[in-house]
């Protein structure tokens, strides 16, 4: 009898397996693209959201939309049957739609930490059924995070003012504020964030961004283009005015690699840490 219940037990977990590896996978958010990827599924993912493009092979996949304005038809156009996404994606009509379709979604959570890239992990690697291999990749990815982070404790002699800027466009300057990716990873880089005293992505007029007076800008860039080329972003008055302005100190980063919080998160302080060492000694 003992034997009969091992191999039903055997039996049901191959066919538990099975149904795991059938699965049709969208990932919407670039984190968990490169999850999926790390953790070897990446034969299971048919589609992916707009800003998943890495790794590059990633942006052969079926783009189903932006993560926080989805349409239904858009994603259910590569008949999924799993889909993972960050919280915070939407809209919620769209989610409402999905779910009715009968379309399994997991949200995972996104916080912008080192203990929520290691959580995250974890998440993906429960919701594919390999639950080993993202403890394995979580263990590795914790250890690469804590030596960059001990490494650009290390590095700074001074925090360098660094200004998160996501565009600017005429007298308007869109900054990043606390509680922000970007605030998260200049710190863990060891910098200090010049626009800290406002919370979230955030207005500023020219005056109020001037007066935050940063060694050196930040921003990203979006499949290898800047958002504001150098020139125009050095001719603005505002600008000028600060130190970054006057030293034309500026970083530019991939932004999916700088405000992703995935697998590659470490490789991102580790050379954003670097910039700003170089900032210091110029």
């Amino acid at each position: 009898m003992r034997g009969l219940v091992t191999l039903c037990a055997a039996l049901l977990a191959s066919a538990a397996v099975a149904q795991a590896e059938s699965k049709r996978v969208i990932a919407i958010g670039s984190s968990l693209t490169e999850i999926v990827h790390a953790l070897g599924q990446q034969h299971r993912l048919v589609g992916r959201d707009r800003s998943s493009t890495w790794p590059p092979e990633a942006a052969d996949l079926p783009d189903v939309g932006y993560r926080r304005a989805l349409s239904p038809e858009g994603v259910l156009s590569v008949a999924p049957d799993l889909i993972l996404a960050l919280e915070g994606s939407g809209p919620p009509e769209t989610i409402a739609v999905l779910q009715e379709a009968g379309v399994d979604y997991i949200t995972i959570a996104d916080e912008f930490s080192r203990d929520g890239v290691i959580d995250k992990i974890r998440a993906v690697g429960a919701a594919l059924g390999v639950e080993a291999e993202a403890e394995a990749l979580a263990a590795e990815t914790a250890r690469r995070l804590d030596r960059a982070l001990a490494q650009a404790s290390d590095a700074q002699d001074a925090p360098v003012n660094v200004l998160f800027l996501l565009s600017a466009r005429g007298s308007e300057f869109v900054v990043g504020g606390a509680e922000t990716q970007a605030d998260t990873i200049i710190r863990m880089a060891g910098g200090k964030n010049a626009a800290a005293g406002v919370t979230g992505f955030k207005t500023m007029t020219p005056e109020a961004m001037a007066a935050t007076a940063p060694d050196v800008i930040l921003m990203m860039e979006r499949q290898g283009e800047p958002i504001l080329s150098e020139e125009e972003l050095f001719a603005l008055p505002a600008v000028r005015l600060t130190p970054a302005g006057r030293n034309r100190a500026l970083i530019r980063m991939p932004g999916a690699y700088l405000l992703g919080f995935g697998p590659r998160t470490a490789d991102a302080v580790m050379d954003l840490s670097a910039a700003l060492r170089g900032v210091r000694g110029s």
